[in-house]
């Protein structure tokens, strides 16, 4: 069913013109929890949930979708489709930094005055997978995730390389991580819209500085993962204790905790 949200505190975050909804949850340092297509699903709310319970201040803001709404793959392709057409979304471009990027790049610095701590993390997903990359060009961010990172859409064996991020942009997360920022991926195995030619050209950008974690949704799977499954955090996301998904889930937990509660 539905999530109506009602925990969260809701605001407006305005950058230039630009405003939209942004739900907190939490005290502590701010996470950015940027949400998949179709929007802030029941299961992202949980996700955002969770980094609170850690001690952070979750910060989801509104990017698209009817917020609290159960997914459905008609609903999805809807927002695929408004995505596509946004001028907010590279959603086709190669070696360029989604605009709305810098919007949440605004956020990000606005929730580290407001909560304070060594700085923030980030997590996009899907869609906005790479916005968390893209973001590490403030210092502010220091423990930045890439779910299932989706754009530019893997049309075309240049796309699949593609991290969705500029030629200046790119040289400057590089900076960062040799300065010691860590930045973290997740995706199933069988996921074609987050290829692992992805990965393969982050480990190349950053070398160990990133951590790749790819779990099996190989057929027969030993732990029943899906052939399509492709949301690590949220709709494929199996809670058990000791299930990988789980141990991914914790892994960016820990990572908030070791970078941002210090």
């Amino acid at each position: 069913m539905p999530d109506s949200l009602e925990d969260f505190e809701r605001s407006t975050f305005t950058l230039e013109g630009a405003s939209r909804t942004v739900y907190r949850s939490g005290s502590g340092p701010a996470v950015i929890v940027i949400s998949e297509l179709p929007g802030i699903t029941p299961n992202v709310a949980r996700f955002a949930r969770m980094v609170a319970g850690i001690g952070c201040t979750a910060v989801m803001p509104h990017l698209f979708g009817d917020d609290g709404r159960d997914p459905t793959l008609l609903y999805a392709a809807k927002g695929l489709l408004q995505a596509c057409v946004s001028k907010e979304f590279a959603t086709f471009a190669l070696n360029r930094t989604s605009p709305v990027t810098v919007w949440l790049r605004a956020l990000a610095r606005a929730e580290h005055e407001r909560c304070g701590g060594p700085g923030v993390g980030a997590v996009g997903m899907c869609l906005t997978g790479g916005f968390a990359l893209a973001m590490m060009v403030d210092d502010v961010v220091l423990a930045p995730v890439l779910s299932q990172p989706s754009l530019p859409l893997p049309l075309s064996k240049t796309r699949r390389v593609s991290l969705g991020i500029s030629d200046a942009d790119a040289e400057r997360v590089k900076e960062r991580v040799a300065a010691g920022v860590c930045v973290l991926g997740l995706r199933f195995s069988g996921d074609t819209s987050a290829p692992p030619e992805r990965f393969a050209a982050l480990r190349d950008l950053l070398g160990d500085g990133f951590v790749g974690v790819e779990l099996d949704s190989s057929a027969g799977n030993p732990h029943g993962h899906k052939k399509r499954a492709h949301s690590v955090l949220t709709e494929d996301l199996d809670d058990r204790p000791g299930t990988p998904t789980r141990e991914a889930l914790d892994q960016v937990l820990d990572l908030f905790r070791t970078r941002l509660l210090v």
